[in-house]
């Protein structure tokens, strides 16, 4: 039997245990359930290993595709939130670990935050500056967020938070572009005025916890559409579960997604989850309040503006689509459906 298997957690994983997402024949993963459990990174809660029978075929290697995927999202978030930070108040990279040091302390805790947190103590030994202040902002990628973004659309489920970020990277490494652009294109002056810098430092907090659910949100939906398309039967909770040790997004509040689907197996969306509405209900004026700031000082937050989108648009009880349809039948008679009577129409347009 061949049995494939996702596995994430990087240098650390291989040293000490990483999430193991293996998928393929059944009988042939009891043939090495011991083995992986043994490997498998701890979770720190309950001591449980961070493996499972994920589902037959590929389907492990397709939840470690959505991991990538999700985790292209996180990080492009953190970086929109220092990016604002840092422009509309001059931080110090030690203001900035100070920061994510104590963010980590709370519903935001997770690997990357705590990575972020370090990496603005490290100092370059050849100039003494903070090293992050001298890397270049050009961000690589291997390739999986591209695969996730074209397989969602393939599939037909939105993820605008992920395909924002690798939007963001593809964006980064036009630096001549940008340089040239810079000189040439104009835009509003950066100066912060809506109040006092610790207002905008707890409402980019809230700002990243809202659109980090988002982006979870759409993440969780892509796995239960490609669950049904095919036929992977996955557990959503479970898959939450064993990303809570030894990969990358490992995060506190994965806990809250297990549980989520626990109370709902078949929960259409993480954000209709009792609480995960009142997470964000409590912070999308926040989040607002983050975007117009953004927006007003020219500073591009792609991921977290697509997550608020993402949140307005699946709360719309009517969107514009109404117009879209009609466009499409007026030039191409694609037809069009009623809200008054049952039926598909087409409209002849251009009566004289």
């Amino acid at each position: 039997n061949f049995f494939g298997m996702g596995v994430s957690g990087g240098e650390e994983g291989a040293l000490w245990g990483p999430s193991l997402m293996p998928g393929g024949s059944r009988d042939a993963y009891k043939e090495v359930e011991s083995i992986m459990k043994a490997v498998a990174a701890k979770a720190e809660e309950d001591n449980e290993p961070c493996v499972t029978y994920v589902g037959p075929g590929g389907s492990g290697h397709y939840v470690k595709m959505v991991h990538n995927g999700i985790e292209y999202g996180d990080m492009q978030l953190i970086a929109e939130a220092y990016d604002l930070l840092k422009q509309a108040l001059g931080l110090s990279a030690q203001q900035f670990h100070e920061i994510f040091a104590e963010w980590n302390k709370g519903e935001l805790s997770s690997f990357l935050i705590e990575v972020t947190a370090n990496v603005f103590k490290k100092v370059d030994e050849e100039s003494g500056k903070p090293l992050v202040d001298v890397i270049l902002d050009k961000a690589g990628q291997k390739g999986t967020g591209k695969w996730m973004s074209i397989n969602a659309l393939d599939l037909g489920s939105a993820i605008p938070t992920i395909t924002a970020a690798v939007d963001g990277r593809i964006l980064s490494s036009q630096k001549e572009e940008r340089v040239n652009a810079a000189a040439i294109l104009t835009g509003p002056k950066k100066e912060y005025k809506g109040g006092s810098a610790q207002q905008l430092i707890d409402a980019v907090r809230d700002a990243l916890y809202a659109s980090k659910i988002c982006s979870y949100a759409q993440g969780m939906s892509l796995l239960k559409k490609a669950s049904e398309e095919y036929n992977y039967n996955l557990d959503l909770g479970t898959i939450a579960k064993i990303w809570r040790a030894g990969c990358i997004i490992r995060a506190r509040f994965l806990n809250d997604i297990t549980s989520a689907y626990n109370r709902n197996r078949e929960l259409p969306n993480l954000l209709v989850d009792g609480e995960f509405q009142k997470a964000i209900n409590a912070r999308q004026e926040s989040w607002r309040f983050v975007i117009k700031c953004a927006v007003e000082m020219g500073i591009p937050m792609p991921s977290m503006s697509a997550s608020l989108a993402y949140y307005d648009s699946y709360r719309s009880e009517r969107l514009p689509a109404n117009l879209i349809q009609a466009q499409r039948d007026f030039f191409g008679a694609h037809t069009f459906e009623r809200i008054d009577k049952p039926g598909i129409f087409h409209a002849d347009w251009e009566e004289k």
